[in-house]
């Protein structure tokens, strides 16, 4: 496993957009969310979210841990891709983690989502009288 599958995992995702970030983290996001980060210098970590169960269930395993920073989120870390993580089960937390920050996205950002254009707006009758009365200040005007 190394970065380049990683980013083929990523990338095959709708609407995934990657960028690199604090220097040397190549970060994978949706809607402008970040959904997986992985460090481009050795040893290559993988972070990304996970549900509050996959987290419990991943940080018990050796060689993943709560992800600095990120970790009140929900947010793991693999300490070198692919050492406990087999390719499937990074496709299937990669997969949840991109599926994770979509919902949490206005409807509007979400991929697929269309983008309809406004139209020119109406205009409403008014409620208002527009034969009556009316008043004015001091001096009638």
């Amino acid at each position: 496993m190394n970065i380049d599958t990683v980013r083929a995992i990523c990338r095959a995702l709708p609407d995934v957009t990657e960028d690199i970030k604090w220097g040397s983290d190549l970060v994978f996001s949706v809607g402008k969310k970040m959904f997986a980060v992985v460090n481009t210098e050795r040893p290559h970590t993988l972070a990304f979210k996970c549900t509050t169960d996959a987290f419990a269930e991943l940080t018990e395993r050796d060689g993943i841990i709560p992800a600095p920073y990120m970790a009140r989120n929900m947010w793991v870390q693999e300490r070198s891709v692919g050492d406990v993580l087999d390719r499937r089960e990074i496709e299937a937390l990669l997969k949840t983690s991109y599926e994770l920050v979509v919902a949490k996205l206005p409807k509007s950002k979400r991929p697929g989502a269309k983008t309809a254009k406004r139209s020119p707006s109406r205009t409403r009758p008014s409620t208002r009288s527009r034969g009556g009365a009316t008043r004015s200040g001091p001096g009638g005007r």
